[in-house]
C-alpha cells in the first residue's frame, strides 16, 4: 500500500498514531481472511514493531480478532461496522440501484459505482449478471489511472484538485507514469467530447469498459459509474456507440433524481482542448 506523504511535520492537528492506525485497518481487502503484523507491514510499509502495536491495541478496542493458532489478525465486527454505515449513507448507491440493474440486462455488462480511495476507486454498488473474468464486488479496489470508473473520476474534479492527484499519481507510478499520463489524457479528449472516458484493454487485457462520473451539488463526490464486460463482448465501436452512451443516461438520470450538478456542455468541456485535439496539461511539471 502506497501511504500519503507525511503529515506530521507540516500539520500540527495532524494525528500520526491515529493514521497509522487506520493504515493497519485499510491493509485487509475483500477475500483476504486473515493477515499477520508481517504482511500488514509489507502492506503498510510501517516498521513491525509499531505495526504490533497497533494491532495490539486495535484488538483491545474490537476493531481486530486475532487468531491465535495463525498468529493473525481478521477485521472484527467493530471495524466492519462502519463500512457498512458509511454504505448505508450513500444514498447514491440506492437510488442508483435499479438504473444500474437496468443497464446491466440491456447491455449484458457490469455496471459498478464507486468512489476515490487514495489511487484507487473502491466499489460501494455492483449490478453484475456475468462473470468478467475477475471478481469484483462491493469494496474491490481498481486503480484510477487505468480504468474506465477511474478516468472519469479524474476528468470530474475540479482543476486544482485534478492536479493534485496527478501528482500522487506520478509519485506512485513513477517510471510507468508517462504510460499512464498519456492514457488519461486521451481518456480527457474522450470525455471532453463523448462524455465518457474508455479503458480497452488498458487495466486488464481481456476487459473493456466505459465510465461516466457523477457531480452532485451537495458537497460530495464526485462518484464515477462503469459498465465493463469481456473485450469480444464490448468491441470498441460499441463501446463509443451504445454503451458509452447509454452509460451517460443512466448517469444524467442518477444524477438528477439526486438533485444533482448540471452536465457541462460540449461547449465548456472543449475549453479544455488545445488545438489540434489534445488536452491541455493540467499541472506544470506533471510530464
Amino acid at each position: 500500500m502506497k501511504r500519503p506523504a507525511k503529515k506530521g511535520a507540516t500539520d500540527r492537528s495532524f494525528v500520526v498514531a491515529l493514521s497509522r492506525g487506520l493504515d493497519v485497518l485499510r491493509a485487509f481487502r475483500p477475500n483476504d481472511g486473515l493477515l499477520g503484523n508481517q504482511e500488514i507491514a509489507a502492506r503498510t510499509n510501517l516498521p513491525k514493531p509499531t505495526v504490533s502495536r497497533l494491532t495490539y491495541t486495535l484488538t483491545k478496542l474490537g476493531y481486530l480478532t486475532p487468531v491465535p493458532r495463525f498468529e493473525k489478525y481478521q477485521l472484527a465486527p467493530s471495524a466492519m461496522a462502519l463500512g457498512y454505515a458509511a454504505l448505508a449513507n450513500l444514498g447514491v448507491r440506492h437510488l442508483s440501484e435499479p438504473f444500474r440493474e437496468e443497464v446491466m440486462r440491456e447491455t449484458g455488462g457490469a455496471v459498478a459505482v464507486g468512489g476515490r480511495d487514495r489511487t484507487s476507486m473502491i466499489y460501494f454498488g455492483q449490478s453484475r449478471g456475468m462473470t468478467l473474468g475477475v471478481q469484483l464486488d462491493v469494496g474491490s479496489r481498481v486503480p484510477i489511472a487505468t480504468t474506465a470508473m477511474g478516468r472519469a473520476y479524474i476528468w470530474a474534479l475540479p482543476a486544482e484538485e485534478r492536479a493534485a492527484l496527478l501528482r500522487e499519481l506520478r509519485e506512485h507510478y513513477g517510471s510507468r507514469w508517462p504510460r499512464m499520463r498519456d492514457g488519461i489524457e486521451r481518456a480527457g479528449e474522450t470525455v471532453a467530447k463523448l462524455g465518457f472516458a474508455i479503458s480497452a484493454g488498458e487495466w486488464h487485457d481481456d476487459i473493456h469498459a466505459v465510465g461516466v462520473a457523477l457531480k452532485l451539488n451537495d458537497g460530495t463526490g464526485p462518484y464515477a459509474f462503469n459498465c465493463g464486460a469481456p473485450a469480444f463482448r464490448f468491441t470498441e465501436e460499441r463501446l463509443r456507440n451504445d454503451i458509452g452512451p447509454r452509460l451517460v443516461a443512466m448517469v444524467r438520470n442518477v444524477e438528477a433524481a439526486l438533485g444533482g450538478t448540471t452536465p457541462y456542455s460540449k461547449k465548456e468541456e472543449s475549453k479544455k482542448l488545445k488545438a489540434g485535439g489534445k488536452v491541455a496539461r493540467v499541472v506544470e511539471g506533471i510530464r
